[in-house]
């Protein structure tokens, strides 16, 4: 280990030191190894305490915050992970109160065994003191009945207020006092950072209420698919523990602040490998509001189809650009139709594909870049609400234009 290496090599220096003084060798007074003088490069490192040992010791100085080297001292390691103890337990009790267990009830009907119900269960959190929990939308999906436990004493029905099944994000409603409620705090998205410390808070399997687990933040900006096929962006990678039961539950940064929503995980056995996904807080801030309002979240909507234009595709039709979107369809009474936007003039037949060609090529909106299909979306979803304007950079006969397209709402299936 480094660190009692570091330790015995100070000591060997300091016996050779003193034999070279008894022999007379000069020393140079005031000079002092750095610490980038010792063997190696010095990195910093988590100290971890060396096994016992009963080889005899030089006496060593008395504790300083620092030792030789720039190393903590034993006493101040034990101090600081003390303090970190201490930290995760005081967001623990004030966070829990406000994780909720949420069960749900689904009915079935089957020719050959008739009705029978089938149980469900996840996470939430207290968002409001005015009773709204949120929690993930396939948590709560075609639920007849819902109950959210409030720790091991209180049990109650709880309907739904909203949901966004793109998001996956979900608000609940149970009537309850406000002083029985305590909202989570929220945090920001823009202020994450790969290795800050995150932790979990859930129930796992769905029997184990108010489970604690901690890790770090492993990567930021994951794109998630949804069942629905719709993706989920800025998506953060965790590897503390979630596991089925988890979902819906609060991811918290070092100061008890929601980070995000917990809402799936990559796994060969379906319990926790450490990939684990959560659903970023801004989205929440953005979403939840609106949900509560209005019971669904609009989604703005240009109303085409088209193909994301890859270098191959270029090729094959012999377009002027090697990313953008050509436009195949364009929906009857939609944004682009009003603004103009044409669909395909033609068929072409690629391999054993018909592709419809001919249409205009989107290769801006508001100035950013259109990519492919992603980037218009990613946009769209990010940037703009329903009845915003935005201006359309398209390419039609080898001429570039602008168009001014006004939003409108996604049609809801």
């Amino acid at each position: 280990m480094r660190t009692l290496a570091g330790q015995l090599f100070w000591r060997v220096a300091f016996v050779l030191i003193v034999l070279f003084a008894l022999l007379g060798c000069q020393v140079i007074g005031s000079a002092r190894l750095s610490p980038s003088s010792a063997a190696g490069s010095a990195t910093a490192t988590p100290f971890v305490p060396p096994a016992p040992t009963s080889t005899p010791a030089p006496p060593t100085p008395a504790p300083t915050p620092t030792a030789a080297g720039g190393e903590l001292d034993l006493e101040t390691l034990f101090a600081l992970a003390d303090w970190e103890d201490q930290l995760i337990s005081a967001i623990y009790e004030r966070v829990s109160p406000s994780v909720v267990h949420i069960t749900t009830r689904i009915i079935y009907a089957d020719f050959f065994f008739g009705v029978y119900p089938e149980e469900g269960a996840g996470s939430g959190f207290v968002f409001d003191k005015d009773g709204h929990i949120v929690t993930n939308y396939h948590v709560i999906e075609n639920a007849q009945t819902i109950e959210v436990t409030f720790g091991e004493d209180l049990t109650v029905p709880a309907g739904v207020v909203g949901t966004d099944p793109p998001n996956d994000l979900a608000v609940l409603k149970v009537d309850l006092p406000a002083d029985q409620l305590q909202p989570v705090e929220l945090g920001s998205s823009e202020e994450l950072r790969v290795g800050q410390r995150a932790l979990a808070i859930g129930s796992p399997f769905g029997q184990f209420d108010r489970t604690l687990t901690t890790g770090v933040i492993s990567a930021l900006g994951r794109t998630l698919q949804t069942e629905s096929g719709r993706v989920i962006r800025k998506v953060i990678q965790t590897d503390a523990a979630i596991n089925p039961g988890n979902s819906g539950g609060p991811l918290l940064d070092s100061r008890g602040r929601l980070i995000g929503v917990n809402t799936a995980i990559v796994s060969p056995s379906g319990a926790s490998a450490g990939v684990g996904f959560a659903i970023p807080v801004d989205t929440v801030r953005r979403v939840v509001p609106v949900l509560i309002a209005k019971g669904y979240y609009p989604h703005p909507w240009i109303g085409i189809l088209g193909y994301s234009i890859t270098p191959a595709l270029a090729r094959r039709l012999n377009l002027p650009v090697e990313q953008g979107i050509l436009v195949a369809r364009v929906y009857n009474n939609s944004p682009a139709a009003r603004a103009g936007i044409r669909g395909a003039t033609r068929q072409v037949v690629i391999g054993n594909q018909v592709v419809l060609a001919g249409g205009d090529i989107l290769t801006a909106i508001n100035g950013h870049p259109i990519r492919d299909w992603d980037s218009l979306d990613a946009y769209l979803e990010e940037n703009t609400v329903v009845g915003d304007v935005v201006n359309v950079t398209l390419l039609r006969d080898g001429r570039e234009r602008t168009v001014q397209v006004e939003l409108a709402e996604e049609p809801r299936s």
